[in-house]
């Protein structure tokens, strides 16, 4: 290109050389002439320099145009040249990878031959499990048909069951009573269903000494030994769909009757039958009318009298406005009472025993091993009672009236016919969880002796019978649901022979002889959680009576005084499930 130029440029110089007139003198027509042609000349010449420059401008412009197309092809051959590196190295892969692949073909043929045997063989062994798993079928389908009933069975019952953590505080004004503080526990678990549509059941256990069945508590001590469960509940229910009026309980099962801790403690299971006829009503006034008859067992022996309880009740239940009520009227005859007072060293869960021996006879007591609350103390007329089997069974202590006869046996002074009326009222205030609670009872033993004994065991004539109960109980509130609360006060005075002593509240002052006031409170603080406190304040009713608590634990020292009150504190938390 440049020598292009070049060449352009030398040939313009020489033309223009060329052309250029030389120095002459003037001639008049004739150097007009001259000047005319040179002009023309000149004329020329600058066109094709201006043909020659268009030229060469597009010349120029075809060499770039050139240029930029050689630029693009280059990058497009590089580009060629990097795709066909990368396309040979591939291919040096795949090849890599074909022979691998081929090597592993010619093992997996190589296997494939040596597995045909294997086959051959797992083929008629798959021939012969498929025969055992046909068999296995069949026994697998009644074995599921009988899971599929256990299901069924389990399905029909519900577990129950609570635990209870208890601080206990005993309190009382004598010289030398020594304050008592403990910790207890009680654990109680059960279930109870439908075991077809006629019979209901259910079995139950829970903590608590095996000599004492008022409480289910065990005591925080004992070095860290295990505690006591038992059988506390086991029972069948017979309530027909055809009959639903009627329902028929045996067993070891909870209270089908009403009433209160003054003739049976609330922890007390009893055993045996009872069978009930209940009616529902929509009148205005009756709302129930209910019967039932009461058979219980609280001894058998092998040869000689056991001891049984038979009893009915009648009630039902009256609604008017506000106000509900449900009384009832229990009469209950307890036969051969008297072997309470020589119980077998099993029932009593004694804790001690002892022999007799010599001239004069000498006594001799040994401690034995195991909890239980032991033989209870006190006098029958003028005999001390025995401390060591066969003796009395009253686990939270004797205070009935007792004499002996002359062959050295002992009786209660007593025998005992419960008549007991109760009255439990409901009253709504306008307020939900505020129901106004009232319960009234009046109970007689119709068959108390005529006068109880005196301390020395003589007869007290201007007393007369001491055996009637007479107690209210007022709350106001509930606990159903959380943050429910119920606050109340009960009141209850017991005389002597009014029950028999073995049975009921046990955790009042004394079982009979007291005068017992309670204030309690509890609130629900979550759907299975509720905290308690319980104060009883109670003392001897009389002190001058034979087997008085009193004197018995000495916070009087003379009898016929008023004793001090013993004011018993618990604190209660129950979780229940």
């Amino acid at each position: 290109m440049k020598r292009l130029l070049s060449t352009v440029l030398t040939f313009a110089l020489a033309t223009s050389a060329f052309a250029a007139p030389a120095p002459q003198a003037s001639s008049g027509t004739g150097s007009k002439s001259k000047t005319r042609a040179r002009k023309s000349v000149n004329s020329d010449i600058a066109k094709d320099l201006q043909e020659l420059k268009q030229a060469l401008e597009a010349q120029q412009q075809q060499i770039q145009q050139l240029r930029q197309e050689m630029q693009s092809k280059d990058a497009a051959l590089r580009q060629a040249q990097q795709q066909a590196q990368q396309a040979s190295q591939q291919l040096e892969s795949a090849q890599t990878a074909a022979t691998e692949a081929q090597q592993k073909a010619d093992a997996a043929q190589s296997a494939a031959n040596e597995q045909k045997e294997t086959v051959s063989k797992l083929n008629s062994d798959v021939t012969d499990i498929r025969g055992v798993l046909t068999n296995n079928a069949v026994g697998s389908q009644d074995e599921q048909k009988r899971v599929s009933a256990l299901e069924s069975l389990v399905g029909r019952f519900r577990f129950n069951g609570d635990v209870r953590v208890r601080g206990e505080d005993f309190f009382q004004d004598f010289a030398g009573f020594q304050d008592r503080n403990r910790a207890r526990i009680r654990v109680r678990f059960g279930f109870e269903g439908k075991l077809n549509e006629d019979f209901n059941g259910g079995v139950a256990l829970a903590t608590g000494s095996l000599g004492d069945p008022t409480t289910t508590n065990e005591t925080l001590t004992n070095f860290f030994d295990r505690k006591t469960i038992a059988l506390d509940k086991g029972y069948i229910v017979y309530n027909p769909v055809a009959h639903k009026w009627l329902n028929v309980t045996a067993g070891k099962f909870a209270y089908t009757w009403q009433r209160t801790s003054a003739t049976f403690d609330p922890d007390l299971n009893p055993e045996g039958f009872s069978e009930k006829v209940s009616w529902d009503f929509h009148r205005k006034f009756v709302k129930n009318v209910n019967m039932q008859l009461l058979q219980l067992f609280y001894n058998e022996v092998t040869s000689g009298l056991d001891s049984y309880a038979l009893g009915a009740q009648a009630g039902g239940k009256l609604e008017w406005g506000p106000w509900s009520a449900v009384p009832s009227f229990t009469v209950m005859k307890f036969n051969n009472p008297d072997a309470i007072l020589a119980a077998s060293a099993f029932a009593v869960a004694a804790n001690k025993g002892g022999f007799t021996s010599g001239t004069p006879p000498t006594t001799t007591t040994v401690n034995l091993p195991g909890e239980g609350p032991g033989c209870a103390g006190g006098s029958a007329g003028t005999t001390k009672l025995p401390s060591f089997p066969n003796c009395v069974f009253a686990p939270n202590g004797f205070t009935n009236a007792a004499y002996t006869d002359a062959g050295g046996k002992q009786h209660f002074l007593s025998r005992f016919l419960y008549a007991d009326f109760i009255i439990n009222n409901t009253i709504k205030t306008g307020i939900s969880r505020l129901p106004l609670n009232v319960l009234g009872e009046f109970e007689e033993n119709l068959d108390a002796a005529s006068h109880p004994f005196d301390t020395a065991g003589n007869f007290i004539p201007s007393l007369g019978s001491q055996n009637k109960e007479y107690g209210f109980d007022v709350s106001v509130g509930q606990t159903k649901n959380k943050n429910d609360f119920q606050i109340g006060y009960a009141w209850n005075r017991q005389e002597q022979d009014s029950v028999i002593g073995s049975f009921n509240e046990s955790d009042q002052r004394a079982p009979t002889n007291i005068l017992q006031n309670r204030i309690y409170g509890l609130w629900k603080l979550r759907p299975n959680t509720v905290a308690a406190f319980t104060w009883w304040h109670g003392r001897v009713l009389n002190t001058g009576l034979q087997n008085n608590a009193a004197l018995a634990q000495k916070s009087i020292t003379t009898a016929g005084a008023t004793e001090p009150y013993l004011n018993r504190f618990q604190f209660d938390l129950i979780y229940t499930f």
